[in-house]
């Protein structure tokens, strides 16, 4: 039996116990570029942010309260303007170096970005790491080996930043097996994470699952995301479809919404 002085003490120590804050839900955003009504798209999304590769969104207009993200997106983007328009936006962001672990993307060596990195640190926004494709929580990849060389040079990287594309095409499956990914790279990194491109597709030749297979991911992955206090923000990928065929997209052209469009609102705006 518990003591009455036991008692005492144990709630003197609930009482003074900080209140942690609760976790905010991952905020949705997507991958946008130009398409006949994209701005109108972007505004019945419901996303919170987008970013398009790019320090800038040519023919896209934000709706209020929706944030751009701009891109430093590889090696040749390191230029005086790029670098003065990542100062001036408004976001407190700046996303860096596009799958630098791919030769048909921005293709960095370790050595290269972190030689680039100072110049990114002085635009003074806060930097997310290189978004890689693969491997993201590996021993020795990409990613773990700019980090590594990050810390040792005493350069600042403020949140984790991976990509992320699901060949399963079983909703439920791939929802346990992208949360699987981000637990391991936060676990390897100890830092805030973004998934800054997600979606189930498979490579070699491009494939997708249907509509109804990708709108059940969308409804699972967004519910999912929100559960891990550690994901700051997921960008689904991408904003516009194709005017026909399979496709991930959530607006065709128009602003015509497809169902994946559909549920990532619903989603969104929940």
């Amino acid at each position: 039996m518990r003591t009455r002085s036991g008692a005492l003490a144990l709630l003197v120590l609930l009482l003074l116990a900080p209140v942690l804050p609760a976790q905010a839900d991952s905020s949705p955003g997507v991958g946008a570029w130009r398409d006949r009504g994209v701005s109108e798209s972007l505004r019945r999304s419901g996303a919170d942010w987008f970013h398009t590769w790019s320090t800038e969104h040519p023919g896209i207009r934000a709706p209020r309260g929706t944030t751009f993200v701009p891109t430093i997106w590889g090696a040749g983007s390191v230029t005086g303007e790029n670098l003065r328009r990542a100062r001036e936006a408004r976001s407190p962001w700046l996303m860096t170096f596009n799958e630098p672990d791919l030769a048909e993307q921005s293709n960095l060596t370790v050595r290269q970005a972190l030689r680039l990195w100072p110049r990114l640190e002085r635009t003074g926004k806060r930097l997310l790491s290189p978004s890689v494709a693969y491997g993201g929580a590996d021993p020795g990849g990409w990613l773990d080996r700019f980090m590594k060389g990050a810390e040792r040079r005493g350069l600042r990287v403020d949140a984790i930043s991976v990509h992320w594309y699901g060949g399963d095409f079983h909703p439920r499956r791939a929802t346990q097996q992208l949360a699987s990914y981000l637990r391991a790279v936060h676990a390897r990194h100890d830092k805030p994470v973004w998934l800054t491109e997600y979606a189930l597709m498979r490579f070699g030749p491009t494939r997708v699952p249907s509509p109804r297979v990708q709108a059940a991911f969308v409804r699972r992955s967004s519910a999912m995301l929100d559960r891990l206090g550690f994901v700051q923000r997921h960008a689904w990928f991408g904003l516009p479809a194709a005017a026909s065929g399979p496709s991930t997209g959530l607006f065709r052209p128009g602003a015509r919404i497809t169902a994946v469009g559909k549920a990532f609102r619903r989603a969104a705006l929940s």
